[in-house]
């Protein structure tokens, strides 16, 4: 059930987002954009909504703008209206708003025959912060399902929890998923009737903003990755066996062994491309390969070239071995209709889209045709532009003449440019850095304005292989625009300059180069105090 707020409420919406949001916001908006914390808050939103169901959480919305229309309000006040709504309460719950850090929750999981009972046990642990290195349990609330051999869920009749069995049920209806109240450090979640040993299915909908370590073996995720109702939890295992794939090639690479694609991977992929019952923009998500940066963050010790090198080779060998099924997927959902805005559309394009980007990768001359092809005949810009990213990927004169073609098209649109920027500026392509510099004398490049810099500077800080690069050609360009940026706008340098701030998480080469950088920016004459404080803590961190 959606909100459908009538224009009054919206506006009211607007400052509720803010009132529950406020206890994330960084207020120093020159360190970072805070992105990552409002995110944060909209989950701990959603979380009501997943503990109430959409008509709570609308009773609960209702009940709040009846009490405080108009007030100056606070979190507990919306807490209070959703608890009272639903004659419900929730300890620790404020702790989402009061206490920094992401929890992490482990489960491990047990199946007694005799009593065909099957337990879940869970244990809680935030991570210290600066100024809290103590942290009190919070209020978890975690979807679970369970699946049979079969891959069907199994109904859930009774949990034993905390000294008591609680009897699921809805008007005679099974109950597939339960959401389990988590709140104490460890507590054990019993279902019971449960007649074989179940897979779990855990988090489903992604119902808590956590870190999820659970006992859930190899098999285990690639059979909820071919069976999972829930898409999340099938998403899901596929990421984590993607990320269990690249960390075991990574390996190999900085070993110098030859590199080799798991068969059950690629036959897992293959059986969600060809699935004619999932979701188009799914199945797009579900075969997308987890991004270099994440990959990165994982590491003790990042290194750009292995994680890049194995990313590329994963990604080229699926598009080898799924040729034929991705030419399919790209045919099938080829459309030469007007663009309209709906989901069958956008969904219709993302497999499109992903499915032509994993072929272009191959560099061989039919997929070139056939992106070229693509290109020219879309009629909508989200497909046009998908189609000169997928060609961008492989230097030559087909991807310039393209990228010059499309300039020359969208010239006159400032928001389309800032597009094409930041397309050249995030490429992987040998040799980027000189490229990137080019960019800074081309006519549409403006270093007063602040989208473009976003657009190409940042752009190009978020490309793992160039910005990163091993020569330290990255680090000296962005050295050099920040301190000439910081003459013309100091706020949108600093934001340049902490790109730095994780320098000491790579090698001792790479740590050595970034370092020398920082260090010649905080010694320039007339440096302003935005960019030296950003490049000193980022010095110093």
């Amino acid at each position: 059930m959606s909100l459908n707020l009538d224009p009054i409420n919206s506006l009211r919406m607007l400052g509720l987002w803010h009132i529950l949001f406020a206890p994330f916001h960084i207020s120093r908006w020159t360190t970072s954009i805070p992105v990552k914390v409002y995110e944060k808050g909209a989950e701990v939103v959603r979380m009501y909504k997943t503990m109430f169901g959409a008509s709570g959480f609308r009773k609960g919305m209702d009940l709040y703008f009846q009490r405080h229309d108009g007030q100056a309000v606070t979190c507990e006040d919306f807490y209070a209206a959703m608890c009272d709504a639903n004659n419900a309460h929730l300890p620790n719950f404020l702790q989402w708003y009061s206490q920094a850090g992401t929890p992490t929750v482990k489960v491990t999981s047990s199946y007694d025959e005799g009593s065909q009972a099957f337990s879940l046990k869970l244990s809680q642990e935030v991570p210290p912060t600066p100024g809290q290195p103590m942290k009190e349990p919070m209020f978890i609330p975690v979807a679970v399902g369970l699946v049979d051999s079969t891959g069907k869920d199994m109904p859930l009749t009774s949990i034993y929890s905390d000294g008591r069995v609680q009897t699921l049920s809805n008007d005679g209806h099974p109950i597939f998923t339960t959401v389990l109240q988590f709140k104490k450090n460890e507590e054990e979640f019993i279902f019971n009737n449960v007649p074989e040993r179940p897979v779990p299915s855990l988090l489903r909908g992604y119902s808590a903003p956590i870190r999820l370590d659970s006992d859930l073996t190899e098999s285990d995720l690639y059979f909820l990755l071919a069976n999972d109702s829930d898409e999340f939890n099938r998403w899901e295992a596929g990421q984590i066996l993607a990320r269990k794939l690249m960390f075991s090639l990574v390996a190999d690479f900085q070993q110098q062994k030859t590199l080799a694609l798991n068969t059950k991977f690629v036959d897992g992929l293959r059986a969600i491309l060809r699935s004619t019952s999932l979701d188009k923009e799914f199945i797009a998500k579900a075969i997308t390969l987890p991004g270099q940066g994440e990959i990165m963050d994982m590491m003790s010790i990042a290194d750009p070239d292995a994680v890049h090198a194995v990313r590329t080779f994963i990604k080229k060998e699926l598009a080898f071995q799924l040729k034929d099924d991705l030419l399919a997927a790209v045919t099938s959902n080829r459309s030469s209709e007007a663009y309209a805005f709906n989901h069958d559309s956008v969904a219709r394009r993302a497999l499109k889209n992903t499915c032509l980007a994993y072929l272009a990768s191959l560099n061989e001359p039919d997929v070139t045709e056939l992106a070229l092809n693509e290109y020219k005949c879309a009629t909508n810009m989200t497909e046009q532009f998908a189609a000169l990213a997928a060609l961008s990927q492989n230097p030559g004169q087909v991807r310039e003449d393209a990228l010059l073609d499309f300039y020359n098209k969208w010239q006159q649109d400032y928001l389309v440019v800032s597009k094409w920027f930041a397309l050249q500026a995030t490429s992987d392509i040998p040799g980027n850095v000189a490229n990137v510099q080019k960019l800074l004398a081309h006519p549409a490049f403006d270093m007063r304005n602040p989208n473009k810099v976003y657009s190409l500077i940042g752009g190009f800080c978020g490309s793992p292989v160039s910005f990163h690069a091993k020569d330290g050609s990255g680090y000296k360009f962005l050295g050099e625009v920040v301190l000439q940026l910081d003459k013309i706008n100091p706020q949108v340098a600093s934001r340049m300059v902490s790109a730095f701030s994780r320098w000491r998480r790579y090698d001792e080469t790479r740590q050595a180069l970034a370092k020398a950088q920082l260090e010649m920016i905080i010694s320039a004459n007339g440096l302003s105090e935005n960019v030296y404080e950003i490049a000193l803590k980022s010095l110093a961190a």
